[in-house]
């Protein structure tokens, strides 16, 4: 089955790109929007996802692969938000900015556009290639 795509955003503050390279796998937890939830339930062991920074930086920064499907959070007390496992693939050779998405006309329908305020979100295959060609990805590396 092929991989599906994702966006996780985080303030840099909160939990770096930088942070997940040393780290090299981390725990995505916090989530409290229901449907980042649900997209967060729908991940699946190999999908990819996009890290892009929020706050004044604004860029998608790396990739990161799925290893570990979504499990209840373990501090959250009323069991609805759950949390999955991450692990850092590669950092892009060129960081994609958020004026550069925005001015990119085949990416008008990414979710993040639409829903600005979402943490977690799917990313379609076109849209994927799309940024991934502007980040100078040519190839994925293996984790």
């Amino acid at each position: 089955m092929a991989p599906q795509y994702w966006l996780l955003k985080s303030e840099a503050e909160d939990y770096s790109w930088q942070r997940l390279l040393q780290e090299k796998v981390a725990i995505w937890d916090g989530v409290r929007n229901f449907q980042a939830r649900n997209y967060m339930q729908q991940m699946r062991l190999g999908d990819l996802a996009l890290f892009y920074h929020t706050g004044s930086e604004r860029r998608i920064l790396g990739i990161a692969k799925v290893v570990q499907e979504a499990r209840p959070d373990p501090v959250d007390d009323t069991g609805r938000f759950v949390v999955v496992k991450i692990e850092a693939i590669q950092t892009l050779p060129h960081v994609i900015s958020l004026e550069k998405i925005k001015a990119e006309p085949r990416l008008a329908g990414l979710a993040m556009l639409r829903q600005p305020r979402l943490s977690v979100m799917p990313v379609s295959t076109d849209q994927w290639q799309i940024l991934l060609e502007m980040g100078g990805v040519t190839r994925l590396e293996e984790a």
